[in-house]
């Protein structure tokens, strides 16, 4: 049997991080790319060489799409796509935003011709706008264009509940809705430790600077690091998404899809709790929120349609 077929557009921290994460647990053979000449070859052929001592037979490629060659990653069965440029200083949201869509165009133009049949997980940022810009450009349908937050969003809010508790991360589950930013919905009624939701386990305060920390997660990270973002959670959130298309888990997990009238919100990418399998998003679980909840997850969806606006999509 062949192994299976991971292309991770893209070579920085996140995508060359993605891409050693599928190799070494041996999810599928991956190819590389980025738009430089010799670094995707580099980095595959360190993964490569690593393989002996990781016991893995995953195979890495790299290459470079400098030329608009995409051939390597035909026949590709899964694409995340972490290209795109970072906010630089003096750079408005709306100049990133047309910039890395520009950038998500010519990549999933390129991504449809060769790999029709794949299923595409978006991670470039603003993350939601992105993806409504590959289910565009592709003309794939919803269930196979995905944005991957929740599942980052979630463990930052599971690693900063489970440091709270002082119980293994493994005992939690954290949910969180809506757009990739600011406004992102975390719901500490549906989150639980043990199965106990966090209301029961915590004070209100405690609960409430978790979900705001959560929320600041990505730029308490930024303002650490200086230069770049986060890249080892966004990586491992990325391959969860992977890993359960690919080995068809039907797992639920919070994604970024298509609504077409879930929880109101129509023709709109938003964050929402979706079965995982060999088919992509395979199924939109819908929960009960309450007024407040629901109010949130509104706000949350409006800031997306502005992006989406400015984009014209």
């Amino acid at each position: 049997m062949s192994r299976k077929k991971v292309t991770v557009v893209g070579g920085g921290f996140v995508g060359s991080t993605t891409a050693q994460r599928i190799v070494d647990l041996e999810l599928a053979d991956v190819v590389l790319t980025d738009i430089l000449d010799g670094p995707p070859a580099g980095k595959a052929l360190d993964m490569l060489e690593s393989g002996p001592i990781t016991r893995t037979d995953s195979r890495a490629t790299g290459v470079s799409t400098a030329t608009g060659d995409y051939s390597a990653t035909a026949a590709s069965d899964v694409v995340v796509i972490t290209a795109g440029f970072p906010r630089k200083p003096g750079m408005s949201r709306d100049d990133l935003l047309k910039a890395n869509y520009d950038v998500v165009k010519a990549v999933v133009e390129q991504i449809v011709k060769h790999s029709p049949n794949c299923i595409i997980i978006v991670v470039t940022n603003p993350l939601d706008a992105m993806a409504q810009a590959a289910f565009k450009v592709s003309g794939f349908p919803k269930n196979r264009v995905l944005g991957m937050a929740g599942v980052l969003d979630s463990a930052r809010m599971s690693s900063f509940v489970a440091t709270e508790c002082k119980v293994s991360v493994e005992n939690v589950h954290s949910f969180v809705l809506g757009g990739h930013g600011d406004d992102m919905v975390p719901l500490p009624r549906y989150s639980t430790v043990a199965g106990i939701p966090l209301p029961d386990l915590l004070p209100k305060e405690r609960i409430d600077a978790i979900v705001e920390r959560t929320r600041k997660g990505g730029a308490e990270i930024v303002n650490l690091l200086k230069t770049g973002s986060a890249y080892y959670a966004p990586s491992a959130a990325a391959v969860e998404m992977v890993e359960a298309i690919l080995k068809d888990k039907k797992k639920i997990l919070p994604c970024a899809v298509y609504l077409d009238g879930e929880y109101g919100i129509k023709g709109l990418f938003v964050g929402v709790p979706v079965k995982l399998g060999a088919g992509g998003a395979e199924e939109i679980i819908q929960i009960k929120l309450t007024a407040e909840e629901n109010a949130a997850l509104e706000k949350s969806s409006a800031s997306v349609r502005e992006l989406v606006n400015v984009l014209g999509l």
